[in-house]
């Protein structure tokens, strides 16, 4: 949106109260996030009055789900855009029009010739597809976002070498689920033949994120483990462990196979970072089932881990199963499974002190100008660890070899290896 309204003429800007036009792009996905993006529309609605907005778009999941309530209940909205018609963001405000009728989502939602990058200049993500296939009974996405469609392969091609001109280092793919990647478009999964070709370009850092666990395939691990430049890095959400809860949830796994297939991919490659998020308190969720949680964390040590209490979502099949489970138990259910967790972190991460590693360096430290931030290819961009090395010539950008000195629950600390 912001590179056709660059090439529409408008000049973007973060102050929002110098700006004619603010945009919100909202997340509908669970009830937390459906209120921030309420909460924002009423906050930013105030520079109608104190700044210089003339006029308040509202785009994304909410839209497409709650379009007229909308409209209705926040009167300062002047239009809205769905998740598919975004490429009208232009002509919806040169014409200023007070509404906008959402769009079915067409064969053709890939228009990003015109990419204006937003995230610091050397790392960017590629979206490879759009919408999902997968009928988890928890998850609205296949009703925002539509059914599965990949993304041409030329056309991610070519974006990346565009990104890689303008000075990008890592390139982070990411789709509601990479895994089943050109399955609609060429009749077979393609993401072992999208990841051997970039891996041909000048990318020096390529992630895999979102990764469907029961279509991590042995030809995608084969290619993953053969280059240099695909890191040794992979994202695979599992939700949970317990095979009566993973088949409430409409999930494909169970807890064996989980099993098998961690131990498949540290065997193709012993150096892997894993991550992967949980989900406590689904409806029905035994004290017992979550104890059997527990173990396989304990087991499964993994790298890094994201955990979420179960959120009652209107239209999901889960919103309407008996047994919900107390708010209450389940943020102690969370707590307790975070606190595991930041025991095995603090283990895990010992285990760098001495080792050498490769790492991108984001920018200086807030709280102590003495460190520079970085992060190494175990460690994807704004949801895992950083590592801080005490430096003051290094630049944004750079990739710097730091021999690993200290480390906490989340993050390393380091020292620049003399040449």
């Amino acid at each position: 949106m912001l590179g056709l309204l660059k090439d529409h003429g408008y000049v973007i800007t973060n102050e929002f109260a110098h700006a004619d036009v603010i945009i919100v792009n909202t997340c509908g996905f669970i009830l937390p996030a459906k209120q921030e993006s309420i909460d924002t529309i009423l906050s930013l609605a105030e520079y109608k009055i104190t700044g210089k907005c003339k006029m308040l778009v509202v785009t994304g999941c909410l839209v497409q789900k709650y379009r007229q309530e909308l409209l209705e209940e926040i009167p300062e909205i002047d239009g809205v855009l769905g998740t598919s018609d975004f490429r009208e963001i232009g002509t919806l405000l040169d014409t200023k029009l007070k509404s906008s009728s959402l769009h079915d989502l067409d064969p053709d939602r890939f228009s990003y010739e015109n990419r204006y990058l937003t995230t610091p200049r050397h790392t960017a993500y590629v979206k490879i597809a759009e919408g999902c296939d997968n009928r988890c009974t928890f998850c609205l996405i296949p009703e925002l976002r539509g059914g599965y469609q990949s993304r041409p392969m030329e056309s991610i091609i070519l974006e990346a070498r565009k990104l890689v001109s303008l000075g990008v280092k890592e390139i982070n793919l990411i789709a509601q689920d990479t895994t089943s990647y050109g399955e609609d478009l060429y009749g077979e999964r393609k993401l072992p033949e999208l990841l051997e070709r970039l891996a041909q370009e000048k990318i020096a850092w390529i992630r895999v994120l979102y990764c469907y666990p029961v279509r991590i395939s042995p030809e995608l691990l084969k290619v993953m483990g053969k280059y240099p430049n695909i890191c040794r890095y992979l994202d695979m959400p599992i939700q949970h462990s317990d095979d009566h809860i993973l088949k409430k949830m409409g999930r494909k796994e169970h807890r064996e196979f989980l099993e098998q297939l961690i131990k498949r991919i540290r065997n193709t490659m012993p150096d892997i970072a894993l991550r992967t998020t949980l989900m406590v308190g689904f409806p029905g969720e035994t004290e017992e089932q979550y104890q059997s949680l527990l173990d396989f964390v304990s087991e499964q040590k993994f790298d890094w881990l994201g955990v979420f209490t179960y959120s009652q979502e209107e239209d999901t099949p889960a919103a309407s199963l008996p047994e919900q489970i107390p708010e209450q138990i389940k943020e102690d259910r969370y707590h307790r499974l975070m606190s595991l967790q930041s025991q095995i972190s603090l283990e895990e991460k010992q285990k760098w002190i001495g080792k050498t590693i490769s790492v991108l360096i984001e920018g200086k430290s807030s709280d102590n100008p003495e460190y520079f931030i970085g992060r190494s290819q175990y460690q994807a961009p704004d949801v895992d660890g950083v590592v801080f090395i005490k430096g003051d010539l290094l630049q944004i950008g750079d990739l710097v070899q730091v021999i690993i000195t200290g480390a906490d629950v989340y993050d390393l600390i380091g020292e620049i290896k003399e040449k």
